[in-house]
């Protein structure tokens, strides 16, 4: 499937719920970095994934740090990329970023932050060194 496919599938509601998991989320946002300024994919994606969660009745799932944390990594790793990548290439080269459960974001932030209502509905900076 092409990025502009999965982009169009899942703006129109047509993936379900159990078959989107970390490794998905991570792979739509390379999906829209790869046809969109970070910007926009940013506003995109975000729209997108909240539109989400309130077809499947789980609009408290969304939250912002941990899009936006791991959009703005996502477009960081293209970023350093010689050459542009095929999603295949990009998911070998950073398997760091495919691991949900203690996965990178546990460098960058202390639990206590990721799990706070602020962090939850706005995009709150990192507070641990990475």
């Amino acid at each position: 499937m092409t990025n502009q496919e999965l982009i169009a599938r899942f703006e129109g509601g047509s993936i379900p719920e159990a078959d989107f998991h970390h490794v998905d989320h991570v792979r739509l946002a390379f999906a829209y970095l790869s046809g969109y300024p970070v910007l926009q994919a940013l506003q995109r994606f975000c729209a997108s994934l909240r539109q989400f969660a309130k077809a499947q009745g789980k609009e408290n799932h969304y939250h912002e740090t941990i899009t936006w944390a791991y959009l703005l990594l996502i477009h960081e790793r293209m970023t350093r990329s010689a050459e542009p990548q095929t999603w295949e290439q990009f998911a070998s080269a950073n398997p760091d970023l495919l691991i949900w459960k203690n996965g990178i974001l546990k460098r960058y932030y202390a639990e206590e932050t990721l799990q706070s209502a602020m962090a939850k509905k706005t995009f709150v900076f990192p507070d641990r060194c990475a």
